[in-house]
């Protein structure tokens, strides 16, 4: 059985980015590493927040990029650990915030500019890559490479058409 499976929606909006996040995150499982990868200002943000809502993180917890605290957490269905790599330098950086630890804490962890510490994320992971295709419409493409992630992956492309319905 293969092992990679794909994906790829179509945002029309920021609000719709984070419809779709909200969806991969009621599906989160333990264990899940999401590689989040693309420009400034494409999106990942805005998913990572429907990310958090759809694991339920509380209400009186506001999701921002990480970029400067490096790493936050957020309570929720699972623990979420939500990391930028923007600033780092490489895999060590990582490293150095337990970035193995929170892989292994039983929580999901989602990492933006994923690219840039590539030889530190999990092999079984979900890459998505955000590309911008105009002011407000985005592609959100899906890989994964892994059995975890791809259960996550085929989840998510059943719900699919009600994301695309949604719009």
């Amino acid at each position: 059985m293969s092992t990679h499976a794909e994906l790829i929606l179509k945002s029309i909006g920021p609000e719709h980015t984070e419809s779709i996040g909200r969806a991969v995150g009621e599906r989160l499982s333990a264990g899940c590493v999401l590689a989040l990868v693309g420009t400034l200002g494409a999106g990942k943000t805005m998913f990572s927040r429907g990310v958090a809502a759809g694991n339920r993180i509380p209400a009186d917890c506001t999701v921002s990029s990480p970029t400067f605290a490096l790493v936050n957490e957020y309570p929720g269905t699972l623990k979420l650990f939500h990391l930028d790599a923007y600033r780092l330098s490489g895999g060590l950086e990582l490293d150095a915030l337990g970035f193995d630890e929170m892989c292994e804490s039983g929580g999901a962890v989602m990492i933006e500019w994923a690219d840039r510490v590539a030889e530190c994320i999990p092999e079984d992971h979900i890459r998505v890559a955000f590309e911008v295709l105009a002011e407000d419409s985005r592609t959100l493409r899906f890989a994964a490479t892994g059995e975890r992630s791809k259960q996550l992956v085929e989840n998510l492309r059943r719900k699919a058409k009600t994301l695309l319905e949604s719009t």
